[in-house]
């Protein structure tokens, strides 16, 4: 098994983006996001669409995705974390191998500066992520037009 990293300057190809645009969309459960969403995501991180980018990375076993984690960067620190943790899919169909927990350990020693994310109250993964040391800090309350 391996993990890759990809960012605005190891670029995904227009079939890799393809590709993990759908392993995340359908792998995701419950709380999924459209796949415009999800290719957003990954435009940003390799910076194919303006802002500061990111990470994506995939645990792969001989060409087959076994799990993504997408960050974005704020561009920020103090009061809003360096990194967004956007999307953490692993395979449905292999999920005792432990993919979410080897790419988040990877993403922690990786990346500089705080991790933060947005995850549903709702969501049954919040203790997962109370247990990797993730703090919930404050309420999102958002205004939607």
């Amino acid at each position: 098994m391996t993990i890759k990293t990809f960012d605005a300057y190891s670029k995904l190809s227009i079939m890799d983006i393809k590709h993990i645009t759908s392993f995340l969309y359908e792998n995701s459960v419950k709380f999924r996001d459209s796949k415009s969403v999800i290719k957003k995501s990954l435009l940003y991180a390799i910076k194919e669409i303006s802002g500061l980018g990111g990470y994506v990375f995939t645990l792969e076993n001989q060409k087959e995705v076994l799990g993504v984690l997408v960050i974005n960067k704020t561009g920020m620190n103090e009061y809003i974390p360096e990194n967004i943790l956007v999307y953490l899919v692993e395979n449905k169909k292999q999920k005792s191998i432990g993919a979410r927990e080897k790419l988040v350990n990877y993403a922690i020693n990786y990346c500089k500066g705080d991790i933060a994310l947005y995850i549903n109250k709702e969501d049954p993964e919040l203790l997962w992520f109370e247990e990797k040391g993730f703090k919930s800090k404050n309420i999102e309350m958002r205004l939607t037009r």
